[in-house]
């Protein structure tokens, strides 16, 4: 999924090219606090913004000194096929050098600013610079078989071999007319499955091919992929060629429709029946049965016709097996957008406490990739630079029912939705819930048809209870559990027989939803409970805000532990009997040992 870049200005003398350049690539503009006026996004701390914007995977267009971005993202800096492109402007708009991803993304983006800002960008990679087009990046449309391959060509046609363009889809490659020309460097241009170029050439496929598929339910994925791979063959397609599969909305959870396009390496496409009923005059093989059943008098004919465009023609007709059909269309020219809509994702994600260092790189990544944001208010902030702009709806706490089917039923018209937890997604949080409501059956309360067919992922966070025993030593260094005393969707009989077994087992207890307005009693309790097993002088630490401007922590022991000391915002960690408290320089530190003492005492003796 494209991200859509983001123009990071630091001084009012800059606003104007940021202007300009967030015009030309369709960019969020935004502005440091303070410095900047007139900007649609206001930050504080530059190095710090540019680091998360890079860590989520959005490209960065720095309108500052190429030196900023550089120090900003340096520490990141690890994979050049994974990172997102940065690019320098000067700020009287008359420089514009990509920095990083030049072969992905960052030429490209420099030459579209340079064209709106009428100067000439400054590209260094050498196959641009000297040649005019970089190998391994062909334009939509394109795919490059072997991306491996192309530094050992592009070195060749530098050395000066040159290079010739051969194929049967030659013609359509204008794009690499302006090559040295030579017999050093084959670039083959074919859909055929048989084609090759001899080292150092490169074989590009013009994806000019749409495979549309159909199935009966729970259709083995073996099934399908062996009439597809007959059908490839028999067209002489080969898989790198297609622009994409292509269904009827309804297979979008289908297990062998999925696998299939996970291995040709194709994106999924999806049309409702009326879509693909309007493309029935234009199929082979139509069928009132299918009509009967789906709404559409065809589904892998018409599918491949509606996604390939309305100058396709089928290349081969419906092909079918006992549970599975398939078909093919060719449009004339490479496809860059193939029709349809993509399968819906919820992302499920955990930000941690809130401190954006404490983000995983996925979770950012999810994040930026998403269309729309759905979350408690306060948690959609913390999330800063990678959230703004962003379309969003908020909920207040105690909405948890209603965010996650929202954040279900956007995800089931194709959107791509993340659903923002603070801590860990899956601990106390919404995922359980998200799951609940896919389970649950419509008439008691489940999401709709269509929810149910999105793609739902839950990417890990840091939790509190990580955080707040990170922030004090080691107290989670032995078994531990954590319990929520929130008794309003949990019985306060069951809260109180697992504090028993807590207390029995001797574990080090993470205390949840500790107290609330309402509810005073239950971590009263709690203590009283534990101190059966656990001595007074216990190490229990309050952690409250952590990762935030607010964040406190207060040391404190488990017979003098008070409630009206805690509130919504803390966690509560108790120690087991063998955790132990240890003063150092920098303050008070718990821990709570694993028996090395012991062993080393076995091992002596």
């Amino acid at each position: 999924m494209a991200v859509t870049p983001v123009v990071i200005v630091l001084s009012q003398g800059g606003l104007e090219t940021g202007r300009r350049a967030a015009a030309a690539t369709g960019a969020a503009l935004h502005g440091l606090a303070g410095r900047v006026e007139g900007a649609e996004v206001a930050f504080a701390g530059a190095r710090d913004h540019i680091r998360d914007l890079f860590a989520a995977g959005t490209p960065v267009i720095g309108v500052c000194a190429a030196g900023i971005l550089v120090r900003a993202v340096a520490p990141l800096l690890a994979n050049k096929r994974a990172e997102p492109p940065v690019v320098a402007i000067a700020e009287d708009g008359g420089t514009v050098v990509p920095l990083l991803g030049g072969h992905h993304g960052a030429n490209a983006l420099a030459r579209t600013l340079a064209g709106a800002l009428q100067v000439a960008a400054a590209i260094t990679t050498a196959g641009d610079a000297r040649l005019g087009v970089a190998l391994d990046e062909p334009p939509d449309g394109w795919t490059l078989e072997r991306p491996g391959d192309a530094k050992a060509a592009m070195a060749a046609v530098l050395g000066g071999a040159g290079a010739h363009v051969t194929g049967p889809e030659a013609a359509a490659a204008d794009w690499l007319t302006g090559l040295p020309q030579g017999a050093g460097v084959a670039l083959c241009c074919s859909m055929a499955q048989g084609a090759d170029a001899p080292a150092p050439g490169l074989i590009y496929r013009p994806r000019r091919a749409v495979l549309g598929v159909g199935c009966a339910r729970n259709c083995p994925p073996e099934e399908l992929e062996r009439l597809v791979a007959d059908l490839l063959a028999e067209a002489d397609i080969a898989p790198a060629a297609l622009a994409a599969v292509a269904t009827v909305d309804i297979k979008a959870d289908e297990a062998a429709v999925l696998a299939l396009a996970r291995t040709l390496g194709a994106p999924l496409r999806l049309f409702d029946a009326p879509t693909l009923e309007r493309e029935t005059a234009r199929s082979a093989t139509p069928s009132d049965v299918v009509f009967a059943e789906v709404g559409t008098h065809g589904v892998a004919e018409n599918a491949a016709l509606a996604a390939a465009g309305p100058t396709a023609q089928l290349a081969v007709t419906k092909r079918k097996t006992a549970m599975a059909t398939a078909a093919l269309a060719l449009a004339p020219e490479p496809i860059a957008r193939p029709g349809g809509r993509r399968r819906g994702r919820l992302s499920v994600v955990g930000i941690g406490p809130g401190q954006a260092g404490w983000r995983t790189p996925e979770v950012s990544r999810l994040v930026a990739e998403a269309d729309e944001l759905v979350g408690y208010g306060l948690y959609i902030d913390l999330l800063g630079p990678v959230a703004a702009g962003k379309p969003r709806c908020d909920f207040p706490l105690g909405g948890e029912e209603a965010r996650c089917r929202h954040a279900l039923e956007r995800a089931g018209t194709g959107a791509s939705v993340a659903l923002v937890c603070s801590g860990d997604a899956g601990i106390y949080a919404m995922a359980a819930l998200v799951y609940e409501l896919l389970d649950r059956a419509p008439d008691t309360g489940g999401v709709s048809d269509a929810a149910r067919r999105a793609e739902v992922l839950v990417s890990p966070g840091i939790s509190a209870l990580q955080a707040a025993a990170a922030r004090v030593g080691a107290p989670l260094g032995h078994d531990f559990c954590a319990i929520s005393l929130s008794d309003l969707l949990t019985p306060r009989e069951t809260i109180i027989r697992r504090l028993r077994a807590a207390a029995d087992g001797d574990f080090v207890v993470a205390f949840y939803n500790p107290v609330s307005a309402r509810r005073r009693t239950l971590l009263a309790e709690a203590r009283d409970i534990l101190l059966t097993g656990r001595p007074a002088d216990t190490p229990v630490v309050l952690a409250r805000s952590l990762g935030r401007p607010d964040e406190s922590i207060r040391h404190r022991t488990l017979g003098a532990l008070e409630v009206d000391e805690v509130d919504m915002m803390t966690v509560v960690l108790v120690g087991a009997a063998a955790s132990r408290r240890v003063e150092t320089a920098d303050g008070p530190r718990v821990y709570t040992p694993r028996g090395y003492a012991s062993k080393l005492e076995t091992d002596v003796a």
